[in-house]
């Protein structure tokens, strides 16, 4: 039985959401935890970020090109683009909701409020996860709450965020993120 490679990213996100949600929030809730501190960790890569691609192959990168490619999408692959959506918006509302600000008044996205379109997006990802009736992950009882938690969550990744601002030395995940 092999052990599992140390990341020392996962480790600091995992320490920084744990410590933030549930030591400082009361956030008892180790499942939402750990998708949150697994999506700091997915989205370092811009290539998750912008994972969902339209029918030319070219990323979409916006809210807005995002839900019209769901609603052109069935099953499974519907529910992931929904789970996406939330993911992005997730991401862009808690750890960087200034660059949301600097999008707006560029006019470049027609959905100002992320919050909003998050929680739909992850509302309507548990209800296809269960349409679908196959064991996906995460459980749709899962994006279900963080739907329900979604300013919640925010909160949190903003926190998470001050947490590694204070403490960046030059060399952690702040210029990852960053750079």
């Amino acid at each position: 039985m092999s052990a599992e490679p140390v990341n020392p990213v996962r480790n600091y996100f995992a320490g920084l959401a744990e410590s933030t949600f549930v030591g400082e929030m009361g956030v008892a809730d180790p499942p939402l935890v750990d998708y949150v501190s697994d999506l700091l960790v997915r989205f370092i890569r811009s290539d998750v970020v912008h994972r969902i691609r339209g029918v030319t192959g070219r990323p979409l990168l916006t809210v807005a090109e995002m839900v019209a490619e769901a609603a052109e999408r069935i099953g499974t692959a519907r529910q992931e683009v929904h789970r996406q959506i939330g993911d992005f918006t997730l991401f862009w509302a808690g750890v960087y909701p200034e660059a949301l600000r600097s999008a707006a008044s560029a006019q470049s996205d027609p959905f100002l409020d992320y919050c909003r379109e998050g929680k739909r997006a992850y509302h309507l990802a548990s209800q296809l996860a269960i349409e679908t009736s196959k064991t996906l992950r995460p459980e749709p009882e899962l994006l279900e709450r963080l739907s329900d938690c979604f300013e919640l969550c925010c909160y949190g990744l903003r926190e998470v965020r001050r947490h590694w601002e204070e403490h960046d030395d030059g060399c952690g995940p702040g210029v990852i993120l960053l750079g």
